[in-house]
Parts: structure tokens; C-alpha cells; sequence
């Protein structure tokens, strides 16, 4: 995993912030192959991106949590031609447990002074659904590890790093 060091996002604190890029969804077959494909050449633009959390505190939050913002129905062709035709599609907030973190295209952006757990859930309460470009997984991932940890435009720095 790589980590992205700066003084605006690592700041020790109990819970650690990570950003992770998976392949987009798509529907079986072409479309399918052509998403993989594109994740493993890299293609940043043709990745789905998502927030991990990995508390060190107690209980109630011990278990890793993946929490993203994806079209409700990511595999319907009709999903993918609204959104590149400007159009706004349904769109929702997903938390999911991990048992371990990811072992590539994972990087450490920083640490929670509170409860990173609780911060994310009050910012998926306030998060607008409607999904469309400009307001997407990479605004979600930006605007969630901005509040947890106060790096700023986190995507877009990792990207100048050459990750």
C-alpha cells in the first residue's frame, strides 16, 4: 500500500483513513470486460473510488468499514448512458464491513481525531443522491476524507503522485 505523507492529512490520531479505487460496475459481458480492463491498465478516470476506515478505538466501530456512493443500479446500461449524457440517476450512499484492507490500489490518506465512523454516517445522512458528473464517487471521496481528516482534493493529489 502506498501512503500519501503531507501535513494536511496525516495528523495521528486514532482512527486511519484510507482511499481505495476498484473497478466500475457495468453490465455482464463488453461492457464488464472493458471496466477490469481498464482498472488494470490503471485508467484513472474508469475507476470507482471508495473511503475505508479502520478504527483503533473500542467497540462499538472495531470492524473495518468501506463506505461509497454509486449509482443504485450500476449495471444497467441506461445508468451508464444518463450519466455521460449529463443527466442526474439515483444514486447511494453503501457502507460495507472488510476483514482486511486491501492489498493493492489502497493508499493511507490520513488519521481521525474523533470518531471517523461517526463522522461518516452524519456525512452520508447530509450527502445528496441524485448521482451525476461533478457529483460522483470522486466528490463523495474527496468531500468525506476532507471532513475526516482535512486533506483537501485528495483524489486529485494522489493522481500527481503517479499512484
Amino acid at each position: 500500500m502506498a501512503s500519501l505523507v503531507t501535513k494536511t492529512t496525516v495528523t495521528r490520531g486514532r482512527d486511519e483513513v484510507y482511499v481505495a479505487a476498484v473497478p466500475l460496475r457495468a453490465t455482464k459481458g463488453p461492457a464488464q470486460l472493458l471496466m477490469s480492463t481498464a482498472y488494470s491498465l490503471n485508467l484513472w478516470d474508469l475507476q470507482h473510488f471508495t473511503v475505508i476506515i479502520q478504527p483503533t478505538s473500542p467497540p462499538p466501530h472495531p470492524q473495518i468499514l468501506v463506505f461509497d456512493f454509486q449509482p443504485d443500479n450500476p449495471e444497467d446500461p441506461y445508468t451508464a448512458l444518463a450519466v455521460l449524457s449529463g443527466r442526474a440517476v439515483p444514486g447511494v450512499v453503501l457502507v460495507r464491513k472488510l476483514t482486511k484492507l486491501p492489498r493493492s490500489k489502497c493508499w493511507f490518506v490520513g488519521s481521525s481525531e474523533e470518531d471517523a465512523v461517526d463522522i461518516a454516517v452524519s456525512f452520508n445522512k447530509a450527502w445528496e443522491t441524485d448521482l451525476r458528473v461533478g457529483h460522483d464517487c470522486r466528490d463523495y471521496t474527496n468531500g468525506l476524507v476532507e471532513r475526516l481528516t482535512g486533506g483537501k482534493r485528495i483524489l486529485e493529489r494522489l493522481r500527481t503522485i503517479g499512484t
